[in-house]
């Protein structure tokens, strides 16, 4: 066996990895999982690429302190959110898969499920766990027990509570990076920056972070420790983090990390007017999305097809094309899209290779300038989540 991996990759290193990631996605293959190919003691069989060959298969960027890959997994899709838990097994696959591919950044959350992404994290990287970055994140009250959600909770002292429990699903002795999932109202955020800073002193965290944080938070929390990324929603379509939020993070070397880079979904052009959403399982067919209507959707379809233009003369899809805007507006910027599927993972790794011109990037700032979105990015109950 270890032969025929041999001749394999002989073979494939023939190939511009571009040509290959697109091709793979095209016809919605994946490239032989490493990781699955991994001995009981997380070593790889004889014969297989090692585990520093298949890591240094995508840029590194740095988040503050941080260095991680260029594109980052989000994992809450494993768990929830835009249809019903993925099987485990697949589940696992995916996230090995990921960091086969390079993957070193992985996003997840103790109210993703609740408690079953981190799960599945934990799992899934712990053969590997020295040579990935893990980023969850706290703030909502959660039952551990019967898994009910209770409201924003950041006192201190839940918070530390909470991460001993993240550190046992994770299954690791420190989180690399921890995010406050939404900002308080009832806490001080000095008060959670205090609590964050006992739990770094304690060995139990590595690096603090904010999540739809406003300026003036961000500014606050880091005057008592230090914030290493604050992660917001951006993409093409939502640009609110332009205003004050991305000046802030550059004058303070705050890294970004925006979460739903692809619009949940509607960037990748496979969510059109006629896509049925099921209100069982997906949070998009929910009143508190409106951009996801039928109406929506067909009155932002230019959007896409803007991007699709774009792609064309890249070969390129539009997915990797909203990806690859992220990654050329800062150096600090990673982008850290979900899925439950192989071959969409592999398509947005491909945006890391993807060089968008001058015109390029003109053509995308004048054709979004021309499409204001239609719907609100959330429902106003939503929306008072997010810091101003």
């Amino acid at each position: 066996m270890g032969d025929e991996i041999e001749r394999e990759e002989r073979a494939r290193s023939a190939l511009s990895r571009r040509d290959l990631l697109r091709g793979m996605a095209a016809v919605g293959m994946a490239a032989p999982v490493f990781g699955a190919m991994r001995t009981a003691s997380g070593r790889p069989p004889s014969g297989s690429p090692t585990t520093k060959q298949a890591a240094d298969a995508l840029p590194r960027r740095r988040l503050g302190a941080l260095e991680v890959s260029a594109l980052g997994l989000g994992c809450m899709n494993v768990a929830w959110a835009y249809g019903p838990p993925t099987d485990r097994a697949q589940a696992i696959r995916l996230i090995r898969t990921a960091y086969d591919r390079g993957v070193t950044f992985f996003d997840t959350a103790e109210v993703y499920g609740p408690f079953l992404s981190e799960e599945i994290v934990g799992e899934a990287l712990a053969p590997v766990r020295g040579d990935v970055v893990i980023a969850t994140k706290f703030g909502f009250e959660v039952d551990p027990v019967t898994k009910e959600r209770r409201g924003l909770n950041s006192r201190p002292e839940y918070v530390k509570q909470a991460v001993e429990r993240m550190l046992k699903r994770l299954r690791s002795e420190t989180i690399d990076l921890l995010y406050q999932h939404r900002v308080d109202p009832t806490v001080p955020i000095e008060d959670v920056a205090g609590a964050v800073k006992d739990l770094i002193a304690a060995g139990k965290v590595r690096h603090f972070g904010l999540s739809e944080a406003g300026g003036a938070t961000i500014r606050r929390a880091h005057a008592v420790l230090p914030l290493t990324a604050v992660q917001n929603e951006y993409s093409v379509w939502t640009r609110d983090p332009e205003h004050e939020v991305l000046p802030v993070c550059e004058e303070l070397g705050i890294g970004f990390v925006p979460w739903s880079p692809l619009g949940m979904g509607f960037l990748t052009g496979k969510v059109t007017p006629d896509t049925k959403l099921d209100p069982k399982a997906d949070l998009r067919a929910s009143a508190s999305f409106p951009r996801f209507t039928p109406a929506a959707r067909r009155a932002n379809r230019p959007l896409v097809d803007m991007l699709e233009r774009v792609g064309k003369r890249k070969g390129a899809t539009p997915a990797q094309v909203s990806l690859a805007w992220l990654l050329a507006r800062k150096p600090w910027i990673v982008p850290i899209p979900g899925t439950t599927k192989q071959g969409r993972m592999i398509e947005n790794a491909g945006a890391a290779d993807l060089r968008l011109s001058e015109s390029d990037l003109s053509a995308i700032e004048q054709g979004a300038s021309r499409i204001e979105p239609s719907g609100d990015r959330y429902a106003p109950q939503q929306q008072r989540l997010i810091d101003r």
